[in-house]
């Protein structure tokens, strides 16, 4: 009898975790890196339905001074958001109607570094784990595990990016500082080189013979 109980237990385990890995797999998000050139601009669309919550979360990882513009629009055209030169941002909204929203990135202030850009949006909120969550019933004490796991979950998963993204970052300006140290490296190589040779040339016009010829008028 104790060894079906454990079994039934341990199957319980399974489907929780099952319903986990479920609802995470299928939150609806667009979580995307691309490369945006000098003097171009990136557009995206995505289809939603009136009163859904959605968030726009993005960050440039390198080029330049990591920055860039960013705008979004209802099916309208009507302008919900708009930031230039940002670095990081997010910003959330609910869509006031059926249709495709347009957010698009720009990099046509900057002329000659190119960006790559990582964004996530998300459409809508998870549904709930189980269906009597939004209930006035309690939940079972193996539901409350089952919630409280996917939370954490979800947690790590927005930890992790974050950590992710700032590791790119910071390689970024890692490589880019060493690569300004070399150049700077080799520039002072060259200048003293210069030097050095000036300074050969130099004393050797204090040691050399002045030949001076006279020359005789007469009359």
């Amino acid at each position: 009898m104790k060894m079906l109980q454990d079994v039934v237990k341990e199957s319980r385990w399974w489907t929780c975790l099952s319903l986990l890995l479920l609802c995470i797999g299928f939150a609806k998000s667009s979580e995307i890196t691309f490369e945006l050139p000098d003097n171009a601009k990136q557009c995206f669309y995505e289809d939603i339905t009136k009163g859904t919550k959605c968030t726009l979360e993005f960050q440039v990882i390198t080029g330049g001074h990591y920055d860039v513009d960013c705008r979004l629009e209802d099916p309208d055209g009507i302008v919900l958001y708009k930031e230039m030169k940002k670095q990081y941002d997010s910003f959330t909204f609910t869509a006031s109607r059926d249709g495709a929203y347009k957010f698009c990135f720009s990099n046509e202030f900057s002329t000659f570094t190119h960006k790559t850009v990582y964004f996530d949006f998300q459409v809508g909120e998870d549904p709930p784990l189980f269906p009597n969550e939004n209930r006035a019933t309690a939940l079972t004490q193996m539901e409350s595990a089952c919630v409280s796991i996917h939370e954490a979950l979800k947690s790590v998963i927005d930890y992790q990016t974050h950590f992710r993204l700032r590791e790119a970052q910071g390689r970024s300006r890692a490589e880019d500082l060493n690569t300004r140290v070399a150049y700077w490296s080799i520039g002072e190589a060259i200048i003293l080189l210069v030097v050095s040779i000036g300074q050969v040339f130099l004393l050797k016009s204090f040691f050399s013979d002045k030949r001076t010829t006279t020359t005789r008028v007469g009359s």
